[in-house]
């Protein structure tokens, strides 16, 4: 690849700049990949096909908001081109803005009803739709302050400033100068699983100078690989955490609270009160770094319902099996990995018995 100076024309063609982005893309080397198709850009700025394939990198990378502005260039002279459509829309849906990106995935599949990749976007969008807020026969949307969701695009589009990418000739040192997002520990641990160990692994490497800077026998530099390994977890990190988030999580709650006590004769208003908002505080307290506090407060929880009928509580296994999967995860926070096992284990029992 060339290292163009500020100011010295580029040595190459676009075609050739086009095809070495590809094959580095394909080898998993987006930093490089990214570089070229830049160059390439330099030489046909407007070429929609080469804005899709930058895009696509950038969305790999997990730089969101470049990938989205990349796709959106790419439907600046055509409104219709079905690559720069799809782009969009899965830009869109990585960001979390699921709304948006049925939209987009829908104009794709109106033009090119045979493409499978328009349908299953579709269907995954809705999917993360019903996770996040529930079915529409669930939700009952209110002009007070539902429907604020559908200015948060129109705002971040407005926010957005048009920036110049400059790539310096190391094009490893791009991807760790990102500006990557403020993230809280315990919530990548819950959030990535066994998958976490790895993130920590790769991060312990970094440290190591020696290594990072050998290379392997097809020429990459084992900082690169670990980099992108590293890149490829924070975005499984930011898609999980959109895919359910907080907000989701308590309206579950709500729902199996209606499970709970839908079969019960008298209003069960002041046990409903209690479990509902201990069931929040419990996962509250876990997802801002508390795990003590929360197994304490699911161990309460269990202990004083153990004196409650079953008219009170008609669906008790359930509520306790939860229970004891909240105390299983508070114990994982806590290091505490035997008692852990042994709680999830009681969760898994219930589950199978009941």
């Amino acid at each position: 690849m060339p290292d163009s100076e500020e100011g010295e024309p580029l040595r190459g063609t676009f075609p050739s700049f086009m095809a070495e982005g590809t094959m580095l893309s394909q080898r998993g080397e987006l930093t490089k990949a990214l570089a070229c198709y830049t160059y390439a850009l330099q030489i046909q700025p407007e070429d929609r096909n080469c804005l899709v394939a930058r895009s696509k990198c950038y969305l790999r990378l997990g730089d969101t908001e470049n990938a989205l502005k990349d796709a959106e260039d790419s439907l600046a002279a055509d409104k219709e081109f079905t690559k720069g459509l799809y782009q969009k829309a899965e830009a869109l849906y990585t960001m979390g803005d699921f709304e948006f990106a049925l939209v987009f995935y829908h104009r794709g599949h109106k033009i090119r009803p045979e493409l499978q990749k328009f349908r299953l976007g579709i269907q995954k969008c809705q999917e993360a739709i019903e996770n996040s807020v529930g079915s529409p026969s669930s939700v009952k949307l209110e002009n007070r302050g539902d429907l604020c969701f559908l200015s948060r695009q129109a705002e971040s589009k407005r926010a957005k400033q048009k920036l110049t990418i400059k790539f310096p000739k190391k094009d490893a040192k791009y991807l760790s100068k990102q500006q990557e997002p403020v993230r809280n520990e315990k919530t990548e641990r819950q959030l990535l699983g066994e998958l976490y160990v790895d993130k920590a692994f790769l991060e312990k490497l970094l440290k190591d100078e020696d290594l990072i800077k050998s290379t392997t026998k097809q020429g990459v530099t084992v900082g690169n690989l670990i980099q992108e390994g590293l890149s490829y977890l924070d975005t499984r990190t930011d898609f999980w955490q959109q895919q359910k988030p907080i907000y989701a999580r308590i309206r579950d709650r709500k729902l199996m609270l209606k499970r709970w006590t839908r079969d019960q004769k008298r209003k069960p208003s002041e046990v409903a009160r209690y479990i509902l908002k201990s069931m929040e505080d419990i996962d509250m307290l876990l997802t801002s770094g508390c795990p003590e506090r929360s197994c304490q407060k699911a161990e309460h929880v269990l202990k004083k319902i153990q004196g409650w009928s079953d008219d009170e509580i008609p669906n008790r296994n359930e509520l306790v099996g939860n229970l004891y999967s909240c105390i299983g995860n508070a114990q994982i926070e806590m290091g505490n990995l035997e008692g852990a096992l042994q709680s999830h284990q009681v969760d898994l029992t219930i589950a199978r018995e009941k």
